[in-house]
């Protein structure tokens, strides 16, 4: 026995070994969007490392702010693919950037002139230390960067699938912890079914306070006799065993997993 025992330790030590190293990550579903497809989105959100340095691409919410550097990039990439496997054109208002999700429409501003764009996520970069946006050329020249270069601004998220909500939508959604996160897959958790719809609205005020990185819905159903039924939802799980994961992991009595 202690023959095999040392040979055993060993494989099971380098097998543990290896989920430390490099940049992995527990993989994602994401759905296709006019843009982007789902193959595209599953490649873009992985791990990945340019110059040395790994990046772990992550899911965000509307109303999300980062600050930082805006750079542009025009004629020398103008025709060539980019990450999402677009052409790029220099004269659409799109941009790239290192982690948020393909296809994520956000606000640009302009910290030091105060103009703004809104621009389409759908590359990678820019991978200079201290800049977190690069614009494409139409977009940089709307907000002073074809005469500055580079300028401080801050980054708004709008929407996703190349949607974009309004300020009040987006206010609202802040004050009720109801802010819409990039769809991860179809899966979710039922936590609650309702005949009064006032019933499922507390419910989903109550679930949107407690579990935030996930969306609550309601859902009418009607039976048989016409009669409405309002279903509970959690939404945003990157697939089905995540979802039942959560289900088994968190006290729900009568919770079960869902397709939206």
């Amino acid at each position: 026995m202690k023959r095999l025992a040392s040979p055993i330790l060993l494989i099971i030590i380098l097998m543990t070994s290896t989920l430390f190293t490099g940049c992995s990550q527990k993989r994602k579903t994401v759905c296709a969007t006019k843009y982007t497809s789902a193959a595209r989105h599953k490649a873009t959100m992985r791990p990945y490392e340019v110059l040395g340095k790994c990046y772990s691409p992550t899911y965000v919410e509307v109303g999300q702010v980062m600050h930082g550097i805006s750079s542009w990039y025009g004629p020398n990439f103008h025709g060539k693919r980019t990450s999402n496997g677009e052409v790029y054109n220099m004269n659409a208002r799109t941009a790239a950037h290192k982690t948020w999700p393909m296809d994520t429409m956000v606000k640009v501003k302009n910290l030091q002139n105060g103009k703004s764009t809104i621009v389409r996520i759908n590359d990678r970069g820019p991978f200079v230390r201290g800049r977190i946006i690069d614009c494409s050329y139409t977009a940089g020249k709307e907000i002073g960067l074809d005469r500055m270069g580079i300028a401080k601004v801050s980054v708004e998220v709008l929407g996703f699938a190349g949607k974009v909500a309004s300020a009040a939508t987006i206010a609202k959604q802040k004050r009720e912890h109801t802010q819409a996160r990039v769809h991860l897959s179809n899966f979710g958790v039922q936590v609650g079914a309702f005949r009064r719809h006032e019933g499922a609205k507390t419910y989903q005020r109550k679930y949107s306070r407690l579990y935030r990185r996930y969306e609550t819905i309601v859902r009418r159903f009607d039976d048989i006799n016409g009669s409405p039924l309002y279903r509970v939802w959690l939404m945003g799980f990157g697939s089905e065993d995540e979802a039942r994961d959560f289900k088994n992991t968190h006290d729900l009595a009568g919770a079960f997993i869902v397709r939206n």
